[in-house]
């Protein structure tokens, strides 16, 4: 099966940028987001401050964003490290 087929590959966009929420998902939206990673908020911005993860782009005043090209190779990452 190619990447491309794999359900967490159909919830991402084609192009530009993603939410902390759409990464992580949101339980209390209505519908509630699944997740793309099934890690808690603070792992992953522990992983970003480490380097594990990919740093959020700053789309200006209090929203940042991940390019979707980053979350994708992430995505790829750690299925190969599996």
């Amino acid at each position: 099966m190619t990447h491309q087929n794999t359900p967490t590959a159909s919830k991402i966009p084609e192009i530009g940028f993603m939410t902390i929420w759409q990464i992580l998902g949101n339980k209390k939206a209505n519908p509630p987001t699944p997740p793309l990673l099934p890690i808690s908020r603070t792992t992953f911005l522990e992983g970003i401050r480490s380097g594990k993860y990919p740093a959020p782009v700053k789309l200006g005043g209090r929203t940042n964003a991940w390019r979707v090209e980053d979350i994708r190779q992430l995505i790829s990452n750690l299925g190969a490290a599996q």
